[in-house]
């Protein structure tokens, strides 16, 4: 089998099976284990943090097939995009969705201080507690559904790169690593996402199929991060940089916001300072 469809199957496992897994446990449980997802999620944003800095940045310095380092402005300039870019596309939904909840007010913060907020679970549940028609339902469903899968598109990208950087290391090699843990990460989140859809209303496993079709841009993502590795080594090093850049975003902008609003302690940092020194002795062990 290629390297190319284990790839997708690896990806495959970890984004749909990962989220799915979670949907699934969430719908099942349904009750409230906040705190518990809010320590796996810091621990898994510790984890992304550690590799993408130890490795995927540093190996964008260096890319496998290179004869001399890349440039610097080159690797800040593509962590920066791909920074930038998923900043840009949560904040476009952010202006469209924001609206439609009623307590946001010229006197409201424009940011999501409530979980519900953030994944925009409460985009659908506005239109459902409206008696909106079913189009205008499910175009509220696919605005929340795509908010939701946003920061698996990156996520992806980062293992496909590093796959890409390191071809002959089907598993062992640090693609594997953020496979295994980006999987992992996703129970949780996908637990985060279900319990909110089935509190509105959704049924059981319609919520748990949606929620695990959230995770298939990560195929797409790792589809696309490792066939830009392999044009050149210049190329693994823009897609290596964006996809670390891309990642920061989903790290900062949604692992961490998503574990404090869930659990507002002192121990969600803690727990991705763990992760964070797991993920180095992951990458250098």
């Amino acid at each position: 089998m290629s390297t190319f469809a284990w790839i997708v199957i690896i990806t495959t496992i970890a984004g749909v099976g990962g989220t799915g897994l979670g949907g699934l446990v969430g719908a099942v449980l349904r009750r409230d284990s906040t705190k518990v997802v809010s320590l796996l999620l810091s621990f898994a944003g510790g984890v992304m943090l550690a590799v993408v800095c130890f490795d995927l940045i540093q190996e964008a310095f260096l890319p496998e097939g290179a004869t001399e380092q890349t440039n610097l402005w080159i690797v800040v300039g593509g962590v920066l995009v791909g920074y930038l870019l998923i900043y840009l596309l949560n904040y476009l939904i952010d202006r469209n969705t924001n609206p439609e909840i009623s307590h946001i007010d010229e006197e409201h913060p424009q940011t999501a201080d409530d979980l519900d907020e953030l994944i925009h679970a409460d985009h659908f549940h506005m239109h459902k507690k409206s008696g909106n028609k079913n189009t205008e339902l499910f175009i509220a469903g696919v605005v929340m559904a795509c908010a939701i899968a946003l920061h698996n598109l990156p996520e992806g990208m980062v293992i496909g790169a590093s796959y890409a950087g390191d071809a002959g290391s089907i598993v062992g090699g640090s693609g594997f690593i953020l496979a295994v843990v980006i999987g992992l990460h996703n129970i949780p989140e996908g637990m985060a996402v279900s319990v909110p859809l089935i509190t509105g209303g959704m049924g059981k496993w319609k919520a748990v199929i949606i929620t695990a079709l959230s995770g298939a841009p990560t195929i797409i993502g790792a589809m696309l991060g490792y066939s830009l590795g392999l044009i050149s080594p210049l190329w693994l090093a823009l897609s290596l940089s964006f996809a670390a850049g891309a990642m920061l975003y989903v790290v900062f902008g949604e692992l961490l916001p998503e574990a404090i609003l869930m659990w507002r302690s002192k121990l969600p940092a803690l727990f991705m300072l763990i992760g964070t020194l797991v993920g180095l002795i992951l990458v250098y062990v």
